[in-house]
C-alpha cells in the first residue's frame, strides 16, 4: 500500500484520517509543516501528500516536497469557503481540493486512484511487467 503524508495544524482531524488510511493498509505519516514533511519524505517518499490549504498558499515550498513517481498533491480545508487563490504552478500540480472531514471517502478514493494509476502506468519503484508495457520489444526498429 501507499505511503501518505498528512500535513496540517488540526492534529485531531489528521489523526482520524491517519487511522482511516492505516485501516485501509496505507502507511500514513503526520507533519505539522512542509519542512517537517520534507524530513519525513527524505526517508521514504510518499505517493500522496495531503496538505492543509493554508500551508500550501506559498506554493513553492509545497512543490519542493519530494513525492514518489506518479505521486500527487491533495489540498484540504475544514470549511467550504475559498480562502484565496493558489499560484498557477500549484493549481496545475494539485489533483483535488477537498473539504474535510466531509469528503473523507473522496480522499480515500483519490488515494486509491493515484496508487492504481502509478501501478498500472509503471510510475512506481517496480518495473512495469512486460505484459503491461505499451510498446513491445519486437515493435522497436
Amino acid at each position: 500500500m501507499a505511503t501518505i503524508v498528512l500535513i496540517g495544524s488540526d492534529s485531531a482531524l489528521l489523526e482520524g484520517l491517519a487511522q482511516t488510511l492505516a485501516a485501509g493498509g496505507h502507511r500514513p505519516h503526520l507533519a505539522e509543516s512542509i519542512a517537517e514533511a520534507r524530513e519525513l519524505a527524505a526517508a521514504s517518499r510518499p505517493l500522496v501528500a495531503v496538505i492543509e490549504r493554508q500551508l500550501a498558499m506559498t506554493g513553492s515550498e509545497v512543490l519542493g516536497l519530494p513525492l514518489a513517481r506518479g505521486g500527487a498533491f491533495l489540498l484540504y480545508r475544514t470549511t467550504a469557503s475559498t480562502t484565496g487563490a493558489l499560484s498557477a504552478p500549484l493549481q496545475r500540480a494539485t489533483l483535488a481540493d477537498l473539504t474535510l472531514p466531509l469528503e473523507r471517502q473522496r480522499l480515500v478514493a483519490l488515494i486509491q486512484s493515484v496508487e492504481e494509476r502509478a501501478r498500472l502506468t509503471g510510475r512506481s519503484r517496480h518495473p512495469t511487467p512486460p505484459e503491461l508495457r505499451a510498446i513491445d520489444a519486437d515493435c522497436k526498429k
